[in-house]
């Protein structure tokens, strides 16, 4: 299913320049060491009538000499200062494209799961990667080209006028036609651009989709295989179409303006030659070269600045679609001033709690539950009950959107990401494991852990013999997303982490639905370890996990309508005992 594209307020070109603000002081010595570059380009002209009208007529070789050193000497002035000009240029559009890219990661870091649940991961890495990629060369050469050609532009002009201003009149008649053209190309290929870019957002979701562990197991079991690379194809073929496109767009009206550069200098010829045979006043060969030169310098960087502004338009579309994920609202906010923790005792309370996303029904409502330090809830229900959203809840990967959640009294809204990942732990029934080392994976939750605490912590999720029977033991990689591991290894790899994490508050959204009898009575013996003197919350998938808890909660569309021990309410008949009457399994 193709993607449509969003249409949005084009992006002004203040908020661009504002990214250059921190680097302002970088900014002006390339715009000073432009301007110095551009001046120096107008002398060899002067230089060059004077060697032509004057050394070389009256055979002057002392100025012949000193001529032909200046022309050198500014040679030689002007290549270094290009060559720091351009290390600079390439300097400061990494620092800003850089920020960037670190400011989009960031804000995507803080957006809350629901984003996430919505949105696509290879579209997510088009962005960052392809978009804010494709526009630095514009931010690394934009500000320097601007300047450079402007500066030339103008002291061209002056310069020319200074030689004849009669010549000059005619070379600047063009002017208009160049800027007209510019501007209908600018607009063509902007459009291109962002098409070109939506769709390269689009492939790189299917290549992530359909290249993973996952997507490649679906596609061959499920023969579709020859339609996926139909499907690519298709795109890769308009991708291409789109990118001759843009690379053609507008080539033949420029070409106008390559003719009409070309064909100057051989107006202003005929011109000076046309009125010298008239009797008018007769402009000498050293002036006449001079101009032509000088006349160079005037419409080259005059396109310069046109080419410019057509790739600044194109590059706004990039930063349309990089900024519509800046612009987006963090749903789960940080406060501005986080409310300290100590010692964290673990009583978790909810008090009213509703929950709905932004266009749907109440999936929680009126949510009251009181966990005392150590305690041990379990929430049951029929599937779309709302249980893993209330365990999300407490870890805050989404906001409450009414009532509230404490942890010790104080609202976890108030309280810093970091401190509130210390006091509650997650073990999901969604594994995700790095492509890197087992190792590294359990150091995830705890950096500094010793070679030690990984072994105690393998040993109490019950996979320690299984990790070190590998050949390379803990160092071993887990390929991607853990795919080397069954899926009860990847769950006890999960509680080893969290484990070692070793937090006051454990939610356990199905911590042990993909294990085996066997297996899961040694990893329930290790979670009851685990969860002594610590508050924890399990969402529950099986009837054995549940029994001991000191209350059970039965959720049925968002609401609490049950609550007690597993004893009270198989004694109530109600919708427990008929959820636990239908098998060891409660979905």
């Amino acid at each position: 299913m193709r993607e449509q594209p969003t249409e949005r307020p084009p992006v002004g070109l203040g908020r661009v320049l504002r990214l250059f603000v921190p680097y302002r002081s970088r900014l002006l010595t390339v715009l000073v060491l432009v301007m110095g570059g551009s001046l120096l380009a107008l002398i060899p002209p002067f230089l060059l009538r004077e060697l032509l009208d004057v050394a070389l007529p009256q055979r002057r070789t002392g100025l012949l000499t000193v001529l032909a050193a200046g022309m050198l000497a500014v040679v030689v002035a002007g290549t270094s200062l290009s060559v720091l000009q351009t290390y600079m240029s390439a300097v400061l559009g990494q620092r800003v494209m850089d920020d960037l890219r670190n400011a989009v990661y960031a804000h995507l870091q803080r957006m809350s799961l629901a984003f996430f649940t919505v949105s696509r991961t290879g579209e997510l890495q088009s962005r960052i990667a392809n978009d804010i990629g494709a526009m630095q060369a514009t931010v690394t050469g934009t500000a320097t080209s601007v300047v450079s050609s402007t500066t030339t532009v103008v002291s061209s002009l002056v310069a020319l006028l200074l030689l004849s201003w009669k010549l000059t009149i005619i070379s600047v008649l063009t002017v208009p036609v160049f800027v007209w053209i510019s501007r209908r190309v600018g607009s063509e290929r902007r459009e291109l651009t962002l098409k070109r870019q939506q769709l390269v957002g689009v492939m790189s979701s299917m290549i992530e989709e359909t290249l993973s562990v996952s997507g490649f197991l679906l596609g061959r079991t499920m023969g579709r295989t020859r339609t996926l690379e139909n499907e690519f194809a298709g795109r890769s073929a308009e991708l291409s179409d789109l990118s001759i496109r843009s690379s053609m767009a507008g080539r033949w009206r420029q070409s106008v303006i390559s003719i009409i550069m070309a064909a100057m200098p051989i107006a202003i010829y005929w011109t000076a030659g046309y009125v010298g045979s008239e009797g008018g006043h007769s402009v000498s060969i050293g002036t006449l070269i001079a101009f032509t030169t000088l006349q160079q310098g005037l419409f080259g960087p005059s396109i310069s600045l046109l080419q410019t502004g057509v790739a600044v338009q194109s590059s706004l579309a990039l930063f349309g679609r990089v900024f519509e994920y800046l612009d987006m609202p963090v749903e789960v906010a940080e406060p501005a001033k986080p409310v300290p923790l100590g010692k964290i005792s673990g009583h978790l309370r909810f008090e009213q709690v509703s929950f709905s996303y932004a266009t749907s029904d109440p999936v929680l409502e009126g949510i009251d539950i009181d966990i005392p330090p150590g305690g041990h809830l379990a929430v049951v229900g029929a599937t779309g009950a709302g249980k893993t959203t209330l365990g999300y809840l407490v870890p805050r990967l989404y906001d409450v959107s009414g009532g509230r959640i404490t942890i010790d009294g104080v609202d976890i809204r108030d309280l810093g990401f970091s401190t509130l990942a210390s006091a509650v732990g997650v073990v999901s029934q969604e594994i995700h494991l790095f492509h890197t080392t087992i190792a590294d994976n359990l150091r995830f939750a705890k950096p500094g852990a010793t070679d030690e605490e990984l072994v105690e912590a393998a040993k109490a999720a019950q996979i320690h013999h299984m990790i070190a029977g590998l050949p390379d033991g803990y160092e071993t990689l887990v390929g991607e997303r853990g795919y080397r591991f069954s899926g009860g290894e990847k769950q006890r790899l999960a509680i080893a982490r969290t484990i070692l994490r070793n937090p006051p508050i454990l939610v356990l959204d199905e911590a042990t639905s993909a294990l085996d009898t066997q297996t899961e009575n040694a990893i329930q013996k290790a979670l009851d370890a685990l969860s002594a003197g610590r508050t924890t919350i399990t969402i529950a998938h099986r009837l054995s996990t549940i029994r001991a808890a000191d209350q059970i909660i039965v959720l049925d569309s968002g609401r609490i309508v049950e609550r007690g021990t597993h004893e009270a309410l198989i004694d109530r008949r109600g919708r427990y005992a008929k959820l636990a009457a239908a098998g060891p399994g409660i979905v």
